[in-house]
Order: structure tokens, then sequence, then C-alpha cells
């Protein structure tokens, strides 16, 4: 399953709609399968906050656990945000290619 973080918007910032987003995606969440990776694309965002990341990423990766793969992380905002989320919650993202 592919999450394009784009579609939620260009500047993700804040913890309540974050936790927003991801209530409204968990859904979909729930067509995936066992053994089926789950790539975050975050083709468009401009702007990452870690609050709305901690809502929705470390969440996700809580439900997920080893199966979720980040893909287009180069922007400085997004790169700054995920170290910041890992240090926090003493864990390493699985950044793909």
């Amino acid at each position: 399953m592919k999450i394009d973080l784009g579609k939620f918007g260009t500047t993700l910032t804040s913890r309540q709609l974050g936790k927003e987003a991801y209530a409204a995606f968990r859904p979909t969440l729930q067509t995936v399968n066992d053994e089926e990776m789950i790539e975050v694309d975050f083709s468009g965002v401009i702007t990452f906050s870690p609050s709305w990341g901690d809502e929705f990423l470390t969440m996700l990766l809580n439900d997920f656990p080893r199966r979720v793969v980040l893909r287009n992380t180069e922007n400085p905002s997004v790169q700054a945000t995920l170290k910041m989320l890992e240090k926090i919650n003493n864990m390493r993202f699985k950044i793909g290619e």
C-alpha cells in the first residue's frame, strides 16, 4: 500500500491535524494484508512538523511494525523531523530509494 502524504497537504503541522489525518486514513489500513509493506511517500510535502509526524508516523509504525518504508524524504524539513522522531521514540525509520 502506498500513502501519499501530499494528499493531506503541503504543510503538515500540529498534533491535532496529524491525529485527524491518521484517524481518517485508518479505515483504509484495514485492507492491508499481513505481509504487505506500507510505503509512505513525502512527495509534495514542504513542511513536516514533529507533532504531525508523531501522531501519524509513530502510530503507523506502532500498528505495522517493520512494514513501513519512507520514500522521497530529501526535503530538509522532512529529514529534520524524522531524525527528531527517531531520537525521541528511540527507533529507526526504514528509508527506501
